[in-house]
């Protein structure tokens, strides 16, 4: 590696986004994969981090996408070992510049999986990707749900229309490449006023 790309590496803002989605994509838009893996290459573009649950469907090609353009991609698998996350759970290997063995089932996994991103993005999805969403809200992570996708990222909006919950940070969107962009600047503003106040200190 030149030490330009090694300098590119470490550069700001280098922030953890986790793509959350269907595993199986029969109740997906068309052009699922196209859409997912320019998510993942998008949040590569942005200098960032690629975070899923190392499962097939809308996080595989998000991973398969952001390895494209030579991001990193971690994930965070339901097995306690590699033998457990190919045989038992029938999950890809490939794609990954890294793989955390959680061992704590979906369950388990989902809630360490996204406590480690500082954004989630929400593409289809089914009920594994509700519980990742509603643990991003409860723990108001920022959040990008990209509209017409089909499943869970489709009813997200209109089911907190009818609830209160102010300054909520999630941001809709149907394209993917602005979607990523618009957490994105969530982060950045939320960036800036940490640094202001340890600057204070």
């Amino acid at each position: 590696m030149t030490k330009q790309k090694t300098e590119d590496l470490f550069a700001e803002p280098r922030y953890k986004i986790c793509v959350s989605g269907a595993a199986d994509l029969d109740i997906c838009c068309p052009n699922i994969k196209d859409l997912a893996m320019e998510v993942g290459r998008e949040i590569v573009r942005q200098n960032c981090i690629l975070l899923t649950g190392a499962t097939t469907g809308v996080p595989y090609y998000s991973a398969k996408g952001a390895k494209e353009i030579g991001g990193i991609s971690i994930g965070f698998s339901p097995a306690g070992s590699k033998k457990e996350h190919i045989k038992r759970y029938n999950l890809p290997a490939d794609h990954f510049d890294l793989i955390v063995y959680t061992g704590f089932d979906y369950v388990g996994r989902n809630l360490i999986l996204t406590k480690s991103a500082d954004a989630a993005i929400i593409i289809c999805g089914r009920t594994g990707t509700l519980n990742e969403f509603t643990i991003a809200f409860e723990t108001r992570t920022p959040i990008g749900v990209l509209q017409g996708s089909g499943g869970t990222a489709d009813i997200i909006q209109p089911v907190l229309a009818k609830g209160y919950r102010p300054k909520t940070k999630i941001v809709y969107d149907t394209d993917p490449v602005k979607l990523v962009q618009r957490v994105i600047q969530i982060l950045n503003r939320e960036s800036k006023g940490l640094r202001s106040i340890i600057n204070k200190k």
